[in-house]
């Protein structure tokens, strides 16, 4: 003690040192909301798996090398199963939980539409996840899904109505569609004419890329 003292020469100028060395921590400030490290979840089905897609094409992937490259500390995790539904995925959200994500993406619904799922317990299914994430303090974006056009206009109004409804009641940042930009193209498609293929997951992950900013800020 003797020692730092006789560096700044008297007690009073070690007073001042350390008053000084204060003011510059409060002047600086917190750090910028780009230095904190997230654990992103993206949890859905194919389309986040990366049906047919080399894994480091599929969208977390992507997503993740997008947030990186404009300064993020993040780590996202792929929590996609091709052919998974709402009840699939409500069904492993305690186990995605694991890893204790600070942040998630959740992107169900197009597996329903195609099996003709009520609309109603898609609905509840999807209710439940937000509402299990919202309890384990999980900042979500909920990723919306439109109905295939074959099943009929009334189920595609009450399969629509789905992903407004659920953000509205649980108050979480809704991303529309899923799949915007990229069904009107068949480059950006596979054959199937729905997953989308390595170029067309960049053009999600453009579009989404604000939204996830967002979330994470």
């Amino acid at each position: 003690m003797l020692r730092l003292w006789a560096a700044y020469g008297s007690v009073a100028r070690l007073v001042n040192g350390l008053l000084l060395v204060a003011l510059a921590a409060v002047a600086i400030g917190p750090a910028p909301a780009a230095t904190v490290e997230h654990r992103l979840l993206v949890i859905g089905d194919s389309l986040v798996a990366g049906y047919r897609l080399a894994p480091e094409q599929a969208f977390p992937a992507r997503l993740e090398a997008a947030l990186k490259a404009r300064g993020h500390r993040v780590t996202v995790q792929n929590g996609g199963i091709s052919g998974d539904t709402s009840a699939g995925g409500r069904g492993r959200l305690e186990w995605a939980l694991a890893d204790r994500p600070t942040a998630a993406i959740v992107e169900f619904g197009a597996n329903d539409g195609l099996r003709g799922i009520d609309p109603e317990v898609t609905y509840a299914n999807l209710d439940a996840m937000l509402a299990t994430l919202k309890r384990r303090g999980v900042r979500t974006l909920l990723a919306g899904m439109l109905a295939p056009p074959n099943m009929g206009p009334a189920y595609r109004k009450a399969f629509d109505a789905i992903f407004p409804r659920l953000a509205a009641k649980q108050g979480v940042p809704l991303y529309p569609f899923f799949l915007d930009g990229v069904l009107v193209d068949s480059a950006l498609v596979q054959r199937d004419g729905v997953h989308p293929s390595a170029a067309g997951v960049e053009v999600i992950v453009k579009r989404i890329l604000p939204h996830v900013e967002a979330l994470l800020r």
